[in-house]
């Protein structure tokens, strides 16, 4: 519960600009960890230079960091909000456990730089997500996905 309320405490900035934050955070995953681009076709083609701008990538990472503001609002009590989102990433997506990770250290790098995320905070941001992704990976086990 603590770790989650500390996030929080940081989560204004982000919540104010989706676009803008979600493109930082999907743009850097597939800058650095360039094997994750091949999970979403539609941004197939995309160069690296023209990540920053899209719209689509924006419009994504903005989904993605509404999710996990939904989940972290929750504090713990996430299932109905973390059982049809590890459905789909199973079943139509295929996205790993790992894929999970990657994200999540990127989400605390950006939260770092552009909402203050101090240190203690960012230990509390990947506690929060070893939780979340702890919690995915039994839903994984659950729907027979070994991702």
């Amino acid at each position: 519960m603590a770790d989650f309320d500390m996030v929080l405490k940081f989560w204004g900035p982000v919540e104010a600009d989706y676009s803008t934050h979600g493109n930082l955070v999907l743009t850097r995953l597939f800058t650095q960890h360039p094997d994750t681009l091949k999970l979403f076709p539609k941004f197939a083609g995309i160069t690296q230079g023209d990540m920053a701008g899209n719209a689509a990538i924006s419009a994504h990472g903005a989904t993605v960091l509404k999710k996990l503001g939904e989940l972290l609002k929750a504090k713990g009590d996430h299932a109905a909000i973390l059982k049809p989102m590890a459905n789909t990433h199973a079943n139509k997506h295929k996205i790993t456990i790992n894929n999970f990770k990657l994200i999540s250290e990127i989400i605390v790098k950006v939260m770092e730089e552009k909402a203050g995320l101090d240190a203690a905070g960012q230990q509390a941001m990947r506690n929060v997500m070893t939780v979340v992704i702890a919690d995915i990976e039994a839903n994984y086990k659950e729907l027979g996905f070994t991702g």
